[in-house]
C-alpha cells in the first residue's frame, strides 16, 4: 500500500502544520504504508518524509531535475525518482499510489489535489482523495466547494469523493473504507 502526500514546501505559520505532517508520516510508517511524495527536504514535505523515515518506513520521492538542481531534493529517501517535468512528477506519483492526502500548502498543493480529484471524478482512477484540515486551514475552500455544488457545477457524489478530516488517523480510516461512487464510471478507467 502506498499513499501519496501533497504538501507545502514551507512549514506555514503555525507549529501544528509541521506536527500534523510528522504525524501523517509516522502513522503511515507504523502501518506499513509507503509514503510517496514530491521528494523535497524542505517544509511540510520534508517533515512528512523525515517522520516516516524515523519510524522505519519506506519513502519514495518524485522530483523534477530542476528542483534537484536547486538542491532541495531529500538526500535520505528509500527511493528518489528524478523526472523531467512537473507533469511527469504528478503522473508518476499517481501511478505509484493507492490513495492521496493533501496537507496544508500553497498553489502547488492545491493544483495537485484538484488534478487528482478531477481524475477520480472522470473515472480515471478509483483511489481515495483525502484532505487533512488542520486548524481549519481548508474551511473556506470547503465552504466554496459547497457553494459550487449548490450552484450546480459539482455533483454531490463528486463533492463527497473528497474525504475531509482534521485528524490523520481518522482520515486514513475513512480512506481505507472508501468506495468510488458509480457515477465516476462513465469513462473507461486509465491503466495505472
Amino acid at each position: 500500500m502506498r499513499i501519496c502526500v501533497f504538501s507545502g514546501s514551507s512549514h506555514g505559520s503555525a507549529p501544528a502544520y509541521r506536527a500534523a505532517a510528522a504525524a501523517v508520516g509516522g502513522l503511515l510508517a507504523r502501518n506499513a504504508v509507503e509514503l510517496v511524495y514530491g521528494g523535497a527536504a524542505v517544509g511540510l514535505m520534508g517533515a512528512v518524509a523525515d517522520a516516516a523515515l524515523a519510524e522505519g518506513g519506506r519513502v519514495t520521492g518524485v522530483i523534477p531535475q530542476a528542483l534537484v538542481d536547486r538542491e532541495v531534493a531529500h538526500p535520505g529517501l528509500t527511493d528518489l525518482r528524478i523526472v523531467g517535468s512537473m507533469h511527469e512528477r504528478k503522473a508518476l506519483m499517481a501511478s505509484l499510489s493507492d490513495g492521496f492526502i493533501a496537507l496544508p500548502g500553497g498553489i502547488g498543493t492545491f493544483e495537485e489535489l484538484f488534478e487528482i480529484w478531477t481524475w477520480a471524478q472522470l473515472g480515471s482512477h478509483a483511489k481515495p482523495c483525502g484532505l487533512l484540515n488542520i486548524l481549519g486551514f481548508y474551511d473556506r475552500l470547503l465552504e466554496f466547494l459547497d457553494h459550487v455544488t449548490a450552484q450546480g457545477f459539482l455533483k454531490n457524489a463528486h463533492r463527497e469523493m473528497l474525504l475531509v478530516q482534521a485528524d490523520p488517523a481518522s482520515l486514513l480510516r475513512a480512506m481505507a473504507h472508501y468506495r468510488a461512487p458509480t457515477e465516476t464510471k462513465w469513462l473507461k478507467p486509465a491503466e495505472t
